[in-house]
Order: C-alpha cells, then structure tokens, then sequence
C-alpha cells in the first residue's frame, strides 16, 4: 500500500479529485478529505465528533453514508487546526489519536495519521498548515499498482505544489505546524 496526497486551495477542486479517485476504482473507505471550515461555508449534520473530537468521540457518522465518500462529510473541530469538515479513514485516525491525546496533541494526531501511512514528516507539517490556512486535504491509501494512477489523477487538477507552498510559508516565517 501507498499513500498519496494533494492539497487545494479550493474545495470543490478537492472534491472533483476525490470522485474521479473513486471513479478510478479507488474504494471510498481508502480516500479521505479533511477541509478547514472556519467560515461555517459548511453546514451539514453535524457528528458526534462535532462535539467532543477531543474526547474521543468516533466519526462513525461522518463516514457513514452510501454512494461515495463526499456525502458522508461531518464537520468536527481538531485543536489547533480549527473546525473542519472531514471523512475518511484520516479524520478517523486523527480524531482517534485526539481521544487520549495531552493538550497539544492534536498537531500529533493529523501530523501522526498522516506520517504512520508513509507521508514524510516535512510534508505532513506543510498539509497541517495549509489546511489550517482554509485549505483541503485529500489522501488516498492504494495498492502499488494503483499509486502511479493516483498520482496522475492528483497531478492533472489543481494541487497545490508542497514544496513551492513550504517556500511561501517559511518566507513569511513559517517554521512548522
């Protein structure tokens, strides 16, 4: 298995990456999407996780629903991230690591599910931020013979370039999530 991962500015785009990943026979359960909603542009149901992420709280609800990941979304607040809206087995595991995790944790539980599945930790920081900043995150677990697909479909919509991303943050002073 392989981990691959996009960020966007734009959650529609994210979005449309996510369909045409399922549509390229990648299982919804193996996709996640986790998007800053600190505006409330999101006003779904809200899960369980939605109101004690920190205690521990499953997201069960959130990934819940048939017919593709995006229509399970719930809306959860991750310290130090904010509120976000999320599905997938990312959230879950970052929102599982919140429930025994110290203040502060949090940054270890987004930053750790995303290191434990093969991202490294430089990038894992640069996802955190950008999705604090208002952005979406998209991660896809796949076979190896699916990855370089994946990758191709991240590729051709509009992801956010991590290392050009990790240069404009560190030249306004960014040192890490």
């Amino acid at each position: 298995m392989q981990t691959v991962t996009g960020l966007f500015d734009n959650y529609d785009d994210a979005a449309a990456a996510v369909r045409e990943l399922e549509e390229s026979g990648i299982p919804h359960s193996d996709i996640s999407i986790v998007a800053n909603n600190s505006t409330d542009w999101y006003e779904g149901d809200r899960s369980d996780a939605a109101e004690d992420a920190a205690g521990g709280a499953g997201i069960g609800a959130v990934i819940g629903g048939a017919g593709g990941l995006l229509t399970g979304l719930g809306i959860m607040a991750i310290p130090g991230v904010g509120p976000v809206v999320a599905a997938g087995w990312l959230a879950a595991t970052a929102v599982g690591a919140l429930g025994g995790a110290a203040v502060g944790g949090a940054a270890g539980g987004i930053i750790g599910a995303l290191t434990d599945s093969g991202v490294s930790e430089r990038d894992a920081h640069v996802y955190a931020e950008g999705v604090r900043r208002g952005g979406t995150l998209v991660t896809a677990r796949v076979d190896d013979q699916l990855a370089a697909q994946a990758q191709t479909i991240l590729g051709r919509t509009r992801v956010v370039n991590v290392e050009e991303r990790r240069r404009d943050y560190e030249a306004g002073g960014w040192t890490g999530f």
